[in-house]
């Protein structure tokens, strides 16, 4: 039987979310599997990869075929490079101590590089979050003054205003001084003619 390491879909529309499978290369893809080895997330970044890797190495080291995302996951987690290290010691390139050391060795810088990845993002995200405080806190300061502006050239134009309103109430406060003796004297002359 011709068994494959590959993807089975889970999740929903837009959102995928992948088991590593065992199965027989002619089961559907949804459908019956061996064994599951594990899991793919490609909705996280960096992408998160759960797998057990000594099942997988088994499955492998027996002859089990990835697809071509199946492999890419595996190379990345270290499955196919323990595999060809495997290879040169039973060809006896490489004791199993070399082989090992080889490993651990790729393992640290793999596992540095992943750490670089996530630290990286961590601060373009926070480097993102400040400039947009920024830029929030800018364009509130621009709001901020327009409406300011709008606002005190109508105060100035009503300063502008009252002198040459004081100037022209002068003299109409003694036309008034004027007119007010003439009221008094007029309604006295109103209340006469009506008493009688």
């Amino acid at each position: 039987m011709a068994t494959k390491i590959r993807l089975q879909r889970h999740g929903k529309k837009g959102k995928p979310f992948y088991y590593i499978v065992v199965a027989d290369a002619r089961a559907p893809r949804d459908g019956r599997f061996i064994e599951r080895l594990g899991s793919y997330n490609p909705n996280t970044n960096p992408a998160t990869i759960d797998i057990n890797f000594d099942k997988t190495f088994t499955w492998v080291d027996n002859g089990a075929q990835p697809t071509d995302t199946c492999r890419a996951i595996l190379s990345y987690k270290g499955v196919l490079y323990k595999k060809h290290l495997q290879g040169g010691v039973k060809k006896g390139a490489l004791t199993q101590e070399q082989a090992d050391a080889k490993f651990t060795e790729w393992l640290d810088q793999k596992d540095g590089k992943i750490t670089g990845k996530k630290t990286d993002l961590s601060t373009a995200k926070q480097t993102a979050r400040k400039a947009a405080l920024e830029a929030e806190a800018k364009k509130k300061e621009e709001r901020a003054a327009a409406i300011a502006a709008k606002n005190t050239p109508e105060v100035e134009a009503v300063e502008e205003e009252a002198p040459v309103a004081e100037a022209e109430e002068a003299p109409a406060a003694e036309v008034t001084e004027e007119v007010a003796p003439a009221a008094e004297e007029a309604p006295a002359a109103d209340e006469t003619p009506a008493a009688e």
